[in-house]
């Protein structure tokens, strides 16, 4: 919860949600998890509230935003999911990719890049949901019924808030529309052509509206008879990256942000123009704040492992027990002493696009060690960066001359300081990293009907932050970031769908 004058953060509360793999690549998370967590930080966030002795009826407006190409499919007539979310990072769609390009010719992957920005992947949603209609009997014949509905999160989120099958809105905005491969950018509306092309039927599709306008007013949930925030209107939605560059204030041509996250995202504002990549960035929508204002595009490169390899060095191969225990192994070293990790474990997203691609760890000798290990996995992520960044300054012409960055991993200092020494450029950090929640209470806020939020720039309050100069040499930078790319290419055409383990059973 945010002040609207002042843009303060007041109140929050988070649940981590649970990933489930159940599969070597599968990716998934429980739709019903993902609702009752918001549920749960709605009440205890008015509760810390009621504690701060604010009345929570000064809440306004409420703004979604969520992970944007994740994938899910529910009954309209009892509400429940038909099948597990499919986050947006999941590989099982490797098979149904190769089979949608032997139908286009010269199998092109940009063939539809000049409608919707987007190259053909695993990543996004209109793939997920092909496999879905391909492979779950439930779904099928809930669509053959007419009683199926498709959405990202965010759609699953909005219909339930607002009465879910008691008359719930059906709708997403452009941000996240234009991650489904369904969405043409210029014309603003699901292309007829591409939903014959991956043969999904329109009618489960969302109605798309802009990222800032009333869809709906809160319903209290009869499970949980919670309704702190009953007929607050929802009037705001943009997918995160988008959020985090509306948080981030990049409203202007060539301003840029990087989210620091499970992946990491570098989005520029190309203004009310689409820019076209030559280096294997994505075209998307920035936002579109209100229904008669123009769509501000951007530029973005997307990795699709960041803080995810710190949870794997967590987790799987449990060299630390906290998040923080892994910035101080890399910490006690402050070097990889030659040891490098490209940790494509969906893949490689942009520049490469290569889903055959996977994880690496080389350079290894008998001195190695876990902190060395801790070290070279922070560095991959500032290295991805910098390959992102590199790609973004010869699309635009300007090079950046520094990097404005957020999100969870940006609490971590030796990834900070380490990705100014890799970049050679100062890296600017504000002091309250939740941009991406502050985007979309901007962008609800600033709702007609609502105004309670001023997106004018001369209105927005400047933000304190952090600078992180570059400290290496930059010939060092160079030699480091040359062998990392000699890693990177080890680490493709690793995996078909016609060897043992990559057909998707």
């Amino acid at each position: 919860v945010f002040n609207a004058k002042t843009a303060e953060l007041l109140s929050h509360h988070q649940v981590e949600i649970k990933q489930e793999f159940p599969r070597e690549g599968w990716v998934e998370q429980d739709p019903k998890e993902i609702l009752n967590s918001v549920y749960e930080c709605v009440e205890k966030t008015c509760e810390k509230m009621k504690q701060l002795n604010i009345n929570i009826a000064n809440i306004r407006a409420i703004g979604v935003t969520n992970q944007r190409e994740t994938t899910v499919v529910w009954d309209k007539t009892t509400g429940e999911p038909l099948y597990n979310a499919i986050v947006w990072l999941d590989l099982r769609t490797q098979s149904t990719v190769e089979r949608l390009l032997k139908r286009i010719p010269g199998k092109n992957k940009t063939f539809s890049k000049f409608k919707t920005g987007l190259p053909l992947s695993t990543y996004f949603s209109a793939v997920k949901l092909r496999w879905l209609l391909d492979n779950v009997e439930e779904i099928r014949k809930a669509v053959e019924d007419r009683r199926a509905m498709f959405g990202t999160i965010d759609s699953w989120l909005i219909w339930s808030l607002t009465g879910g099958k008691n008359g719930g809105i059906h709708c997403t905005d452009v941000t996240n529309a234009s991650r489904t491969m369904l969405f043409n950018i210029h014309s603003l509306e699901w292309d007829p052509e591409l939903c014959k092309f991956f043969d999904i039927p329109m009618e489960i599709l969302p109605n798309v509206r802009s990222s800032s306008e009333i869809y709906g007013l809160m319903k209290i949930c009869p499970s949980r008879k919670s309704g702190a925030l009953t007929g607050v209107p929802i009037s705001g939605c943009l997918g995160d990256q988008s959020a985090a560059l509306v948080g981030q204030m990049c409203f202007r041509d060539g301003q840029a942000k990087n989210t620091y996250g499970t992946g990491c995202f570098l989005l520029c504002n190309t203004g009310q123009k689409s820019v076209f990549s030559e280096h294997g960035l994505i075209t998307t929508i920035a936002y579109k704040m209100g229904r008669d204002k123009p769509a501000f595009y951007a530029l973005e490169g997307s990795v699709a492992i960041a803080g995810a390899v710190v949870r794997w060095l967590r987790d799987n191969l449990g060299i630390a027990k906290t998040s923080q225990e892994v910035e101080k192994l890399a910490a006690d070293v402050g070097t990889s002493y030659g040891c490098y990790f490209v940790p494509a474990f969906s893949g490689l997203y942009a520049p490469y696009w290569e889903p055959s691609a996977r994880g690496i760890i080389c350079g290894l000798t008998q001195f190695t060690n876990k902190s060395h290990i801790a070290f070279a996995a922070l560095e991959a992520v500032c290295f991805q960066t910098r390959e992102i960044l590199d790609a973004m300054n010869k699309d635009c012409g300007i090079p950046l001359s520094q990097l404005q960055v957020d999100g969870g991993m940006t609490n971590n200092k030796i990834l900070m300081q380490l990705q100014s020494d890799i970049l050679c450029i100062p890296v600017v950090k504000p002091s309250m990293p939740e941009t991406t929640a502050l985007g979309a209470a901007m962008a609800a806020g600033a709702a007609e009907g609502v105004g309670v939020w001023s997106l004018n720039p001369g209105d927005l309050t400047a933000v304190t932050c952090e600078r992180f100069e570059p400290q290496i040499n930059p010939e060092e930078s160079e030699y480091r970031y040359a062998r990392w790319k000699k890693a990177v290419m080890k680490s493709m055409g690793w995996e078909t769908s016609d060897s043992p383990n990559g057909k998707s059973k």
